[in-house]
């Protein structure tokens, strides 16, 4: 079993820590709709990056406003659809295993909607919470785990950064962390993967975590 001496750990929101899959879905539908697209071309392809960025990718020809104003329709829709929002396993315990100062939320949400999830999840709001309004350059570029590590005093070469998409495996590589995924979404990552958190465990010593998967 690989284990690993880190000084802190940064997480992703959904799919590392929570499943809040359908809520996402039936939202990207909406926006779907809303663009005259086939649901197959939109829901479920942009898991782990800003809804912004990702609006853009759908259809680079809209302009800035149109975004905007879709942006807000599907983070309205999310923020008050987290009814069946729930933690995914090991992710409390993880939460609880680990020094307030030494984990922090690294998330493409913005704040309210990441706040939102996190208390349907019965979920603690960490010290450290980076969120889309953060950062100009959301996943998969390094900036949002060089912003986090830094955020909490720490290297980003001296953090576990824990995913599930793709887009941020990319971006916590880039960013210089070590990078653990979870096949909660995606069942093949380019990194060390196990099932969820609930296979992972966290343990403090004097000089740092000791992480062991």
């Amino acid at each position: 079993m690989p284990t690993h001496l880190v000084q802190a750990v940064l997480f992703d929101l959904d799919g590392t820590l929570i499943d809040s899959t359908a809520s996402v879905n039936r939202n990207w539908r909406i926006i779907a709709d809303l663009m005259g697209r086939p649901h197959e071309d939109i829901v479920g392809k942009f898991h782990g990056m800003p809804g912004s960025q990702a609006l853009q990718l759908v259809d680079p020809s809209i302009g800035a406003d149109e975004i905007a104003k879709l942006n807000k329709v599907l983070i309205d829709g999310e923020t008050s659809d987290t009814e069946d929002v729930v933690a995914l396993p090991g992710a409390a315990q993880a939460l609880a295993a680990l020094p307030t100062d030494r984990w922090a939320i690294v998330t493409s949400c913005p704040p309210r909607l990441a706040e939102a999830r996190l208390r349907a999840a019965g979920l603690p709001r960490p010290r450290t919470l980076v969120t889309a309004d953060d950062i100009t350059n959301g996943k998969p570029h390094p900036d949002p785990f060089r912003l986090g590590a830094a955020a909490m005093g720490h290297r980003p070469q001296d953090c576990l950064a824990v995913e599930d998409a793709p887009a941020g495996i990319t971006s916590a590589q880039a960013a210089g962390c070590l990078v653990l995924g979870l096949e909660t979404t995606h069942t093949v990552l380019d990194a060390d993967t196990v099932k969820d958190l609930s296979q992972v465990t966290f343990e403090n010593e004097a000089d740092g975590i000791r992480v062991t998967w």
